[in-house]
C-alpha cells in the first residue's frame, strides 16, 4: 500500500510534456525529470501506470485532414506512442525503476502487446507499466485509453499531467479572467465542455467513478505530491 491517498494509479503523460522548451520532438532532460518524478511515487509505494500519448511527434487528426483516412491516422498516431512510451522506459531504467513497456498493437519485436493479465502481474511485481497505442482503436483519445486501462487495472485514479495547475474555465495563458476550479464532477466537466480532457473520456470516469486528478507536470515532485494529497491540483470526481 502506497504511503498516500492513492495506491494504484495511472498518469496521463501527453506526447507534448515530453518537449519541455522544445515544443517538438523529445527534451531528454524533461523525460528524465519527469521519470525521476515516477520513480518517486514508485518509491513511496505506489503501484504505477503510465499512458503516453504522441501529439509532440505525431498527431493522426491532423493528417486526416490532408486526404489521409482517420484509421489510417490514428494508426500513424499511435506507433507515435510507442516511440515515445520506450522513451519513458528507458528514462526510468537509467533511474533505477524497473519498467516495462505494453503496446495495445502487436509488435514483439519491439515490446510486449498489451493485456490486463500482463500488466496486472507487473504491478505486482513493483513495475512500472508504461502503456501504449492507446485502446489500439482508431476514433479514441489516449485520455479515453487513460481512464479504460485505469479501470481495468482496479486503480484508484487518473493523474492527467499538464501544462498548468489544474482545470480552468478558459485557457488561463490566453484569458486572464479565467477560473480555476479545485473540485468538479464528471458531469459538470462535461456539461462546460472543459478541454482537459475529451467527453468519452470523462463519461468513461463517471461510469465507473474514477477519479481524475489534474495537475502540472511541470513542478518539481508533482506525481510524488499528488499521489500523496498534497499536491495542487483539481479533482474531477
Amino acid at each position: 500500500m502506497a504511503d498516500g491517498v492513492y495506491g494504484r494509479v495511472i498518469v496521463k503523460l501527453s506526447g507534448e510534456a515530453l518537449t519541455g522548451p522544445e515544443g517538438f520532438g523529445i527534451h531528454q532532460p524533461t523525460v528524465d525529470r519527469i521519470a525521476t518524478d515516477l520513480g518517486a511515487a514508485h518509491a513511496a509505494g505506489a503501484a504505477v501506470g503510465v499512458v503516453v500519448g504522441g501529439g509532440n511527434l505525431f498527431r493522426g487528426v491532423e493528417v486526416s485532414a490532408r486526404g489521409v483516412s482517420r484509421p489510417t491516422g490514428d494508426a500513424m498516431g499511435m506507433l507515435a506512442t510507442v516511440m515515445n512510451a520506450l522513451v519513458v522506459e528507458a528514462a526510468l531504467e537509467r533511474a533505477g525503476v524497473a519498467a516495462r513497456t505494453l503496446s495495445a498493437l502487436a509488435m514483439p519485436a519491439v515490446c510486449e502487446t498489451y493485456s490486463r493479465q500482463r500488466a496486472l502481474k507487473y504491478l505486482r511485481e513493483r513495475r512500472i507499466v508504461v502503456l501504449a497505442a492507446g485502446t489500439g482503436n482508431p476514433f479514441f483519445t489516449t485520455d479515453t485509453a487513460a481512464v479504460l486501462r485505469a479501470s481495468e487495472l482496479g486503480c484508484d485514479a487518473v493523474l492527467k499531467a499538464t501544462g498548468v495547475d489544474g482545470v480552468y474555465s478558459a485557457d488561463p495563458k490566453k484569458d486572464a479572467h479565467a477560473r480555476r476550479f479545485d473540485r468538479l464532477t464528471h458531469q459538470e466537466a462535461i456539461e462546460r465542455n472543459l478541454k482537459v480532457m475529451d467527453a468519452t473520456a470523462f463519461a468513461l470516469a463517471r461510469e465507473n467513478r474514477m477519479p481524475i486528478i489534474v495537475f502540472s507536470v511541470h513542478e518539481r515532485d508533482a506525481i510524488a505530491s499528488v499521489i500523496a494529497g498534497r499536491g495542487h491540483a483539481t479533482i474531477v470526481g
